[in-house]
């Protein structure tokens, strides 16, 4: 199977580069599994695919305002660090720019000494660990110096912040958002809620493994990023009582999905963990829990699009990819959405 088997022509000009106003009043193709015919929607329609006893799947991670932009000490040259996992204290697993400036024993300002930084190891990947300086609390420093971490093909600049968090983003931890839940209002759960429909929150903190492109040409050989999960047994329950009285499992985005799998047993029971995972989905893997899938439409040869082919088909998806470029659906973070069912 080659990388290229997964990529497609799409306009830059459907790139979105800003969320709507209305969450939910993007549009929403639903792509059928067995036939592989589609249909176009607004996404509060989804209520029309989901019935009584159906458990929805929602990664509730939060995004931190991980990007921060600082001067070198004392050269006063720029410097970018962003934050990807806090692996001691004040310690951070971290990407910065420019990494040829950016060596060992490196010092960085923030807000004019409010955050100071130190390199205090260059990793073999080329992310550093770096040892932060400050007073007070570091979450309300970050909050006032950070931006939040959007994606390299997002040029925009972001006017709030919130816009880049679900609206039932609880913990902190994700250098990305769960993009396909950004559809979702209070108001389109509340009523989901209120239609039977159960919910399930998880956690999946999301690395920004998520956008780098797959770069070897057999799919096998990539090495997946690995990211922390936590499923507790309220979620865990939930998930497997609605599959024992015949609802469907259906998952919030490709990260609510790769939760499930990687805490599925080989029965496809859920089993309550707290753990990181690797694991990495495409065509050839047996689904043991999930039967649906809302999505975002995702970048050409990403381990993303591979993961929805693993799902749907890759001709499938192909096929719905090229009619949602010639019906000018916008695309990737804050662009419209799927439904697969």
């Amino acid at each position: 199977m080659r990388t290229g088997d997964f990529n497609y022509e799409l306009p830059k000009e459907l790139i979105a580069q800003e969320p709507l106003y209305d969450r939910d009043n993007c549009r929403l193709m639903v792509l059928s599994r067995s036939a592989g015919e589609v249909s176009h929607k607004i996404f509060h329609d989804i209520k029309e695919y989901l019935n009584e006893g159906d458990c929805l799947v929602l990664n509730n991670t939060k995004v931190i305002p991980a990007r921060l932009i600082g001067e070198r000490i004392p050269s006063g040259g720029k410097a970018e660090i962003l934050l990807l996992k806090r692996t001691g204290a004040d310690i951070w697993e971290t990407i910065v720019r420019p990494g040829k400036k950016l060596r060992c024993k490196t010092r960085v300002s923030f807000g004019n000494g409010l955050l100071c930084a130190e390199i205090k190891e260059v990793l073999p990947d080329g992310n550093r660990l770096v040892q932060f300086e400050y007073e007070g609390i570091f979450e309300e420093v970050l909050d006032e110096l950070g931006q939040m971490p959007l994606p390299p093909y997002i040029t925009k600049e972001l006017k709030d912040k919130n816009s880049y968090q679900t609206v039932y983003a609880k913990y902190e931890g994700s250098a990305a958002a769960p993009t396909a839940g950004l559809h979702f209002t209070e108001k389109l759960l509340d009523q989901l809620g209120q239609m039977g429909i159960n919910i399930a929150q998880v956690t999946l903190h999301v690395g920004l493994g998520t956008f780098r492109p797959v770069k070897v040409g057999d799919v096998k050989a990539h090495h997946m990023h690995s990211e922390f999960y936590r499923i507790n047994k309220q979620a865990a329950d939930m998930i497997n009582n609605t599959k024992k009285n015949g609802g469907r499992v259906i998952c919030v985005g490709t990260t609510s999905c790769r939760t499930i799998e990687s805490a599925a047993d080989e029965n496809g029971i859920v089993v309550p963990k707290e753990e990181d995972t690797d694991i990495f989905i495409y065509p050839g893997y047996k689904f043991k829990v999930m039967d649906g899938l809302i999505t975002n439409f995702h970048l050409p040869e990403s381990t993303l699009l591979m993961l929805v082919s693993a799902f749907a088909g890759r001709e499938n998806v192909l096929s719905a990819y090229k009619e949602a470029v010639e019906e000018k659906y916008r695309f990737f973070s804050f662009g419209d959405a799927m439904l697969i069912i």
